[in-house]
């Protein structure tokens, strides 16, 4: 029976020659490592603390879309990585209850996900773009990527009052680098401007003697990753569950969103088969995971989905072995210590990007559903959010010996959700 698009060159269940399968599984490894690895390097060097570690977040990944695809039977090509969306909830999260009170926060988002699922299955997906309309989305996301813009700059060496030449030098190629692939690469260069940028400025970093290799000299071939599980390493904490459990409402709608857009790709709505029950209840099993080992949220990769619509590829047993090698790359000591030795400046190029990226990705959403900002209701949801998200605005609530805070960016989204419910429509005469 033919349920897929015929321009597709394999179907989910179709399996690749050895030879190819390698191949393709490889070309997907590398679409995600990019974005994958930033993620903790990004928390860490923000938060001056080691939250998040590069290997962790490795297995993490690699775990976390197995799961995915097990919950799926096998029916959708997804790849799951580190989520972006969470960069900044968990930097806040840890300056307020430390690292245990942000994997309590993450593992809440992991269940929150699975009951959504549940009630998805029982009443339908029909609520989710009433509770979550383009207005009240797309300002969200604008907002994530522009608290960010600080970290960017800091980075770099832009708030200093003399900026290091070779700072500049190495920021500059960085980001060039990376805009260029971006806009005139070529196959896979497409769906790793950020990588080929990494690759490109570290070189020249270390041209410059700016990366000390003392660590990675001195790596082992093969390292265990250092977990950080609960109850092990500490007790949960639920300090941070305001400050981050919130983002999940971007993160569900930026997972129906890549649900969609590869269902137009293999010619099979996802939406329906295997059903967003499923594709939620992967992704939310799989950030649970994530957390209690010391990992990042996981999210759907657009990285990944792009490779797909390229090579028309679907099959899904290119993504369980990008899975497996994902978490082969996690054991290799040497790979991490290189990783590790990034210099900020290089960070800094790239992040100016990435974070302008996640903003327009906003104002996309805003752009392609057409959000209608003559309607003063629409201009009140989207200025009240852009204000409490990006003014730094935080909210503390104290529970006899329970303190939790609520941060801007999750401020902002809760009080979006709620205007856009409670705030009447505009009458026109």
């Amino acid at each position: 029976m033919v349920e897929e698009n015929n321009n597709m060159l394999l179907g989910t269940g179709d399996k690749p020659t050895p030879f190819r399968l390698v191949l393709l599984a490889i070309q997907h490894v590398c679409a995600m490592f990019g974005a994958t690895i930033l993620v903790p390097i990004v928390v860490n060097t923000t938060a001056g603390a080691n939250i998040l570690s590069i290997p962790v977040a490795l297995v993490s990944s690699g775990l976390g879309t197995l799961i995915y695809l097990i919950c799926t039977r096998n029916r959708s090509p997804v790849y799951l990585g580190s989520s972006f969306a969470f960069i900044a909830p968990m930097i806040a999260g840890y300056a307020i209850g430390g690292t245990g009170s942000v994997f309590t926060a993450l593992m809440i988002v992991g269940i929150v996900y699975v009951i959504i699922s549940m009630i998805i299955r029982i009443t339908g997906p029909g609520w989710i773009n009433k509770l979550l309309p383009p207005v009240v989305v797309g300002p969200m996301i604008m907002v994530i990527g522009l608290s960010l813009a600080p970290t960017a700059i800091s980075e770099i060496g832009l708030d200093l009052t003399t900026v290091p030449w070779q700072n500049l030098l190495v920021a500059f190629i960085s980001f060039l680098m990376t805009a260029i692939v971006a806009v005139r690469g070529r196959g896979i260069q497409q769906v790793i401007p950020f990588l080929i940028g990494i690759i490109i400025g570290y070189i020249v970093a270390a041209a410059l003697g700016m990366v000390d290799f003392t660590q990675v000299m001195a790596a082992k071939v093969f390292e265990i990753p250092k977990f950080y599980m609960p109850f092990v390493n500490y007790n949960l904490n639920f300090a941070a569950v305001l400050t981050i459990v919130p983002i999940a409402l971007v993160t569900m709608v930026e997972h129906v969103g890549d649900h969609k857009v590869l269902s137009e790709i293999i010619g099979r709505d996802l939406i329906e088969d295997p059903g967003l029950q499923r594709t939620l209840l992967g992704d939310g099993l799989a950030t649970f995971l994530a957390a209690c080992l010391g990992g990042p949220a996981n999210t759907t990769y657009g990285e990944n989905t792009s490779v797909v619509g390229m090579t028309r590829v679907a099959s899904t047993y290119v993504i369980g072995l990008a899975a497996l090698i994902a978490i082969a790359f996690a054991f290799l000591g040497h790979l991490t210590a290189l990783l590790t030795a990034i210099p900020t400046p290089v960070l800094g190029g790239i992040s100016v990007l990435l974070y302008g990226f996640i903003c327009v990705n906003g104002l996309k959403i805003l752009i392609h559903n057409q959000v209608d900002f003559t309607d003063t209701k629409n201009v009140v949801v989207a200025a009240t959010m852009l204000v409490l998200g990006l003014g730094g605005a935080s909210l503390s609530l104290v529970l006899g010996d329970l303190s939790i805070a609520i941060s801007g960016m999750s401020l902002s989204a809760i009080v979006g959700v709620l205007l856009n419910l409670l705030v009447p429509e505009e009458k026109h005469e």
